[in-house]
């Protein structure tokens, strides 16, 4: 599916929910940050996702639902991909030239378990325990924490 109908699918809430996976939320990252300062893309990705997940009556709790800081960090990681390397033609050439960022797992780099897993991580923006995240980052450079 091209950006632009992607995009309109996410932001009209006619996205089939099977297809809003991890690559998907990267995918409007990206999207929002090729139009929008890191700022506002994240307030536009903050809204996103929570109107999109109670359209899909997605319940909200400690392990589930939205959560602030793994979208900030996303959402910063993502900005440093763009800023250290430049855009692609489109978002999936973009998942396709920094497969580190489809992983899931790489927040567990920056984050430990236990730092993740509280309420204020879920409600608010906490800074990592374990390395910090430059919008700037050497680990979208290709030397530290295995990115490139």
């Amino acid at each position: 599916m091209d950006d632009e109908t992607f995009l309109r699918q996410f932001e009209d809430l006619s996205l089939p929910f099977d297809q809003w996976v991890h690559r998907s939320h990267v995918r409007v990252a990206y999207l929002y940050l090729r139009r929008f300062s890191l700022e506002e893309a994240i307030g536009r990705m903050r809204a996103g996702i929570q109107a999109y997940n109670a359209k899909n009556d997605v319940p909200e709790g400690v392990t589930q639902g939205y959560h602030e800081t793994a979208t900030q960090a996303w959402m910063r990681l993502i900005h440093g991909a763009m800023a250290a390397h430049g855009p692609e033609k489109d978002s999936d050439a973009f998942c396709d030239t920094h497969p580190h960022l489809t992983k899931k797992t790489l927040l567990r780099l920056f984050y430990s378990r236990e730092r993740i897993s509280t309420r204020e991580a879920k409600e608010g923006f906490v800074e990592p325990d374990l390395a910090p995240i430059d919008v700037d980052s050497s680990v979208n450079r290709g030397d530290a924490h295995g990115g490139g």
